[in-house]
């Protein structure tokens, strides 16, 4: 299967009523379940600075940005693994209080080994950072609260 199809089976997953899917080959497997609300690390340390989802009405748009009374949400463009720096020992792209200027990069989503970086579509401040480090996300997962500038 190549990437072109793996979005046309999520996309026809997605508009179905199944609530899981499961596709193994020799090569892959896929595991999709609509049911499923988070992944949880089990870690032996405190985890610090937990950013909650704000509580605030949200409006879809066309980018993957959403409108919200607060700020925007910049929402993951694909299923895959956040990250927010290029590697364990580097520094995140972006904190909270940082001013980003249009195509700066704000984080990186793995997807099937593909390091995508996702860039900011205009220019704003980071208000929080709203999934941890490593953790998976799906589509339209809100990922950053900003205020455009």
């Amino acid at each position: 299967m190549d990437l072109k199809e793996i979005k046309e089976l999520i996309e026809v997953f997605d508009n179905s009523s199944a609530n899981i899917l499961e596709y193994e080959n020799e090569e892959f497997r896929i595991y999709l379940d609509k049911s499923a609300t988070a992944v949880q690390n089990v870690s032996p340390e405190p985890i610090i600075n937990t950013p909650a989802t704000p509580t605030v009405t949200i409006n879809k748009t066309t980018q993957n940005t959403n409108q919200c009374e607060e700020g925007e949400i910049i929402a993951s463009p694909m299923v895959g693994t956040f990250y927010q720096a290029p590697s364990p020992d580097s520094p995140p792209y972006v904190k909270i209080g940082d001013k980003v200027k249009k195509g700066q990069t704000l984080c990186i989503i793995e997807a099937m080994k593909i390091m995508n970086e996702l860039e900011a579509e205009f220019e704003c401040e980071i208000l929080e950072v709203l999934v941890e480090d490593g953790e998976p996300v799906e589509f339209d997962t809100p990922l950053f609260m900003v205020k455009r500038i």
